[in-house]
């Protein structure tokens, strides 16, 4: 963004390097950004969390929120107000500081995660070389706010949800990390848009089909995503059975929601960064990002226009998955989440670096193989996903796509 508002300056007949309003300019524009990102991110969790309820229903033969504007689309909306006028209560023995401040580094932690993701060709905040490094950095923000909610809270339930949620939530870290040093060390750099403009637009292209250990390293940060996102099957820390919804059990009002916000937030923000690093991000077909690069005027825009709709395609599609996941999977043992990580996704994802790293030096040698790789993975993944398709026809063809929309809602 520095490059727009460099030429923004020039264009009003100053030069950026000497104009001495420079530097508030730039300070103007972070406030800018900065007041976008917030509202981009609180929209999108609202949203979602309007959208989980009616894919629930969907799949459950339920209607869902459909009284509050156009099939209820408008229900976080009334939901935010509802929240927003609350009483906030504090506990009386709690800590008053860090229960006000917790729910806050959450947010911080959550909306930072934004500067670094690439929206599209040239949409994106900060272009920083260690873009995968900052992301993992700020995310450790959330860790704290929960620690702080659950001790603060001065309940016991609290604090057992707390530390759960860290203890998860700090483990699947790793096998999440090492499974994104992946498309590092293909791309070669931790920028977001290096590793987009090292893919292709084409599926064959992409980093998840480069070699078996790529495809591994995208299943196993998805799934540690879920579980840092605590999303099902991993949503112990908010286990209402033993916990009586744990870290935030003592919050109301909007406090209360902010914690909900992040989570239905993050849903943008895995997704977003599973396709950044594996899927080719905002690549357009016929529209490499050399072909990009040299388009200008009302062409640029569109072009531009069309990489914003391809990467909000693919991520979209993945927030569907993980809706998906938690309306069809059942949440498993607090010992069953932590073995899965220990046992065979940390191994799983350091053994996966290690190939790759061998890898690239076979590819460098024979680049043949490399192709061939790219094209037999891509080549099994259509296969599956044709099957798949294939059988979800022959049971809708048997027994029939049946509602009950008219008794019991």
């Amino acid at each position: 963004m520095q490059g727009f508002i460099d030429n923004l300056i020039r264009g009003w007949g100053y030069d950026p390097a000497t104009w001495p309003w420079t530097q508030f300019v730039y300070v103007g524009f972070m406030g800018l950004f900065s007041f976008i990102v917030i509202n981009f991110a609180a929209i999108t969790g609202g949203i979602f969390s309007w959208a989980e309820r009616r894919i629930a229903a969907r799949m459950q033969s339920r209607v869902g929120p459909n009284r509050v504007g156009p099939a209820g689309f408008l229900q976080w909306i009334a939901d935010a107000v509802k929240l927003l006028f609350k009483e906030d209560l504090i506990p009386a023995e709690a800590d008053n500081v860090l229960f006000r401040a917790a729910p806050y580094f959450m947010m911080v932690g959550f909306a930072c995660v934004f500067v670094a993701l690439p929206f599209s060709h040239r949409l994106v905040i900060a272009d920083m070389n260690i873009g995968i490094f900052y992301i993992l950095a700020v995310t450790a923000l959330i860790v704290v706010g929960i620690i702080m909610s659950g001790w603060s809270s001065n309940s016991k339930w609290s604090l057992f949800g707390a530390i759960r949620s860290a203890a998860q939530i700090i483990s699947y870290e790793i096998p999440a990390g090492m499974a994104l040093m992946i498309p590092v060390l293909l791309a070669g750099t931790m920028s977001t848009q290096g590793i987009i403009r090292a893919q292709g637009p084409w599926p064959w292209q992409w980093f998840i089909f480069d070699n078996p250990a790529a495809t591994a390293g995208f299943f196993i940060f998805f799934i540690s995503a879920l579980a840092e996102g605590n999303r099902t099957p991993f949503d112990l820390p908010e286990a209402e059975s033993e916990l009586v919804s744990g870290y935030n059990t003592e919050y109301s009002g909007m406090r209360f929601s902010y914690f909900f916000l992040v989570e239905w937030g993050n849903l943008w923000v895995m997704s977003a960064l599973a396709v950044t690093m594996f899927m080719g991000g905002w690549q357009v077909p016929f529209f490499p990002a050399e072909r990009l690069d040299a388009l200008t005027g009302w062409t640029a825009f569109f072009a531009e226009v069309a990489s914003v709709l391809v990467f909000a395609g693919k991520t979209l599609f993945f927030v569907f998955v993980v809706m998906w996941l938690r309306w069809t999977l059942p949440r498993i043992r607090v010992d069953q989440m932590m073995n899965m990580c220990w046992k065979y996704l940390v191994p799983a994802s350091f053994v996966g670096v290690l190939f790759v790293a061998g890898w690239m030096l076979i590819v460098r040698a024979a680049p043949a193989v490399g192709m061939a790789m790219h094209f037999l993975l891509a080549g099994a993944a259509a296969v599956a996903v044709i099957m798949f398709v294939q059988r979800v026809a022959h049971n809708l063809r048997d027994t029939g796509d049946k509602f009950d929309f008219t008794s019991n809602w």
